[in-house]
């Protein structure tokens, strides 16, 4: 009677070559200039559009509906860049005060930090032997970091930038504003709040295609989308500026 031979596979080591992060292209990196960049200039055609159709609608001239324009051009970019830079240094200033009272805590109570980042690696699925590992690790190599990152939520590649974000809103909002001022500057009087209307939609609709696409969003939902709120701003104001031009 023979004996069965048992062959024996020694574990594989993964080398260390392997371990090596492959090439990988996500998005979340431009969430914040993005979010910015496409405020601005969807903020930019619409708001100006609508002004100058709504003084159209009121039977402005077309030197008035000019400096109408640009008066708001240079309005609207500075209270984006203020109102961004605003918003976003407050999320900045809730940031650094999370991990500044987080960064206390570490120093005060090591252990309960460590049984803290413990549980949230056992609530997202690891059993508590691999979470205490897992956690001491990372508590070893930068417990600050990790405490960010999986307790608070904060992340390198989202942090607020305020600056960066007010610039970005500015620059895009006279950008955007520019075309429909283009259009009652070199279109014919006759028509003109028609004209800047469908110029301005059409703008909208491609900047939503495109801002979806860089975000790896559909296309035509993010042209649905833009397009159908500038559509219905400008709508709205040129029902107003009808209303009080035929009132004055």
């Amino acid at each position: 009677m023979g004996v069965a031979r048992m062959s024996h596979h020694p574990t594989r080591r993964v080398p260390a070559s392997s371990l090596r992060r492959h090439a990988e292209h996500h998005r979340t990196d431009r969430i914040g200039w993005l979010r910015a960049a496409v405020l601005g200039a969807n903020d930019g055609i619409v708001s100006t559009a609508s002004l100058l159709v709504g003084v159209a609608a009121a039977s402005a001239s077309p030197g008035n509906m000019l400096v109408t324009g640009v008066a708001g051009l240079v309005a609207g970019a500075m209270s984006m860049a203020a109102g961004e830079y605003v918003s976003v240094h407050s999320q900045a200033d809730t940031e650094a005060a999370d991990l500044a009272r987080e960064r206390a805590e570490l120093e005060a109570d090591p252990v309960s930090e460590t049984r803290e980042l413990t549980a949230i690696y056992v609530a997202r699925g690891l059993d508590a032997e691999l979470a205490g590992q897992v956690a001491v690790q990372l508590m070893n190599h930068d417990a600050l970091d990790a405490h960010a990152r999986d307790e608070l939520g904060i992340v390198p590649t989202l942090s607020a930038r305020p600056l960066q974000a007010a610039l970005a809103s500015a620059a895009t909002f006279a950008a955007g504003a520019l075309l429909p001022l283009a259009v009652a500057a070199l279109a014919p009087a006759q028509g003109l709040a028609g004209s800047i209307a469908a110029a301005s939609l059409a703008c909208l609709l491609g900047l939503g295609a495109l801002a979806a696409r860089v975000g790896g969003a559909p296309a035509w939902r993010g042209a649905a989308r833009v397009g159908f709120w500038g559509a219905l701003a400008m709508a709205i104001t040129w029902a107003v500026g009808s209303l009080v031009g035929a009132a004055i």
